[in-house]
């Protein structure tokens, strides 16, 4: 039997990240692998909680029973909607990952490629906004910088409007 993998998903809550989600989900994950959602919060400055506590090295792993926890996630910031919360509950029941979410805080780049060795990552999955050509050269490409950069292999889901 071949060991558990670590499966990264780049998610924002967005619909391009829930089709990355889902892709993952569909094509690359194996029963047992661990699914990990990477989600990056924006820097800001916190007075109190825990995102004050893991602003520097990223949350601790956090269990899939506990995204459905408004009161949990709102210490973090995070409101997971409820299409992420079904791929995610799904996945776990019948495909029988184990599904974790790790928060970092910072730009989504740089926190991306840290959680690859952080965590540790063996593959990487994020979904591409389709932005065009000036608003990709304004902005920079969050997954263009990930694919350059990151020490392992990286899939981009791309939008299909693109």
């Amino acid at each position: 039997m071949e060991a558990e993998r670590r499966v990264g998903v780049a998610i924002d809550f967005s619909e391009c990240s829930n089709k990355a989600l889902r892709w993952a989900v569909d094509n690359v994950g194996r029963k047992g692998d661990h699914l990990i959602l990477v989600y990056i919060q924006p820097e800001v400055y916190y007075e109190e909680g825990e995102m004050q506590l893991w602003e520097t090295t990223g949350s601790p792993l956090i269990p899939a029973k506990d995204l459905s926890d408004p009161d949990l996630m709102k210490k973090y910031g995070v409101k997971p909607d409820d299409e992420t919360l079904n791929i995610v509950n799904t996945a776990a029941s019948q495909k029988e990952f184990v599904v974790l979410m790790k928060i970092y805080w910072g730009d989504a780049r740089e926190k991306l490629c840290e959680a690859v060795d952080d965590i540790p990552l063996d593959c990487l999955v994020i979904g591409n906004r389709g932005f065009g050509k000036l608003k990709r050269a304004i902005m920079g490409s969050v997954s263009n910088y990930v694919v350059n950069t990151a020490h392992c292999p990286v899939t981009v889901v791309k939008d299909q409007r693109e």
